[in-house]
């Protein structure tokens, strides 16, 4: 049976945790989690990207974090937590839910940029 992509996003919000800016941070500092900025390059344009996050625009993710693909970035290792986040939340959960797929153990849901700008999380130029 077909799924509607709030149904999707639904069922990836069941298996992401989502997390706040704060926690993120913690995270970050703590745990040497990798912060993925996952909205395409055009969206960086008008506020830049989240402090130390890296840009991978979602259709791309799953080529960065596969070693056996010729877009492999090392800074994803399948242990190390990854926090994701989008423009609202729903591209990072489904990326996240497809990360753990993939193997990859400790993934969360930061939810969208302009919520963690709000809520004080730093951010930088694209």
């Amino acid at each position: 049976m077909a799924r509607s992509v709030s149904e999707l996003v639904s069922a990836a919000n069941e298996s992401v945790p989502k997390i706040s800016p704060d926690e993120a941070q913690r995270l970050i500092n703590k745990e040497d989690a990798l912060l993925v900025d996952l909205r395409d390059p055009p969206e960086l344009t008008p506020g830049g990207k989240l402090r130390d996050a890296v840009n991978v625009s979602r259709g791309m993710l799953e080529f960065r974090a596969d070693r056996t693909t010729p877009y492999y970035d090392p800074a994803f290792l399948p242990d190390r937590p990854v926090i994701l986040y989008c423009g609202s939340g729903g591209r990072a959960a489904l990326a996240g839910k497809a990360l753990q797929e993939m193997g990859y153990k400790t993934v969360y849901n930061l939810g969208g940029f302009k919520d963690a700008v709000e809520k004080g999380f730093p951010t930088e130029p694209a």
